[in-house]
């Protein structure tokens, strides 16, 4: 996604397992290569970590106002 993502909006690199299909790969994001998962972050299950990283994106969105 050469101009990033919109919060809420899934990447295209994901497979429909949740996996990357560039990972490792040099064209690899900085933004997702400097990502750490932890227990915090992504919980304990898919589910959790879906909820958790959609909510972590929804607060930090940064919302335009239209004129």
């Amino acid at each position: 996604m050469p101009n990033g993502k919109l919060a809420g909006e899934r990447c295209v690199q994901l497979s429909p397992d949740n996996r990357c299909r560039i990972f490792g790969l040099p064209e690899r994001p900085a933004v997702c290569l400097a990502f750490s998962a932890d227990l915090e972050v992504c919980g304990e299950t898919n589910e959790q970590a879906l909820q958790q990283l959609n909510w972590l994106e929804q607060a930090t969105a940064i919302f335009l106002k239209s004129s």
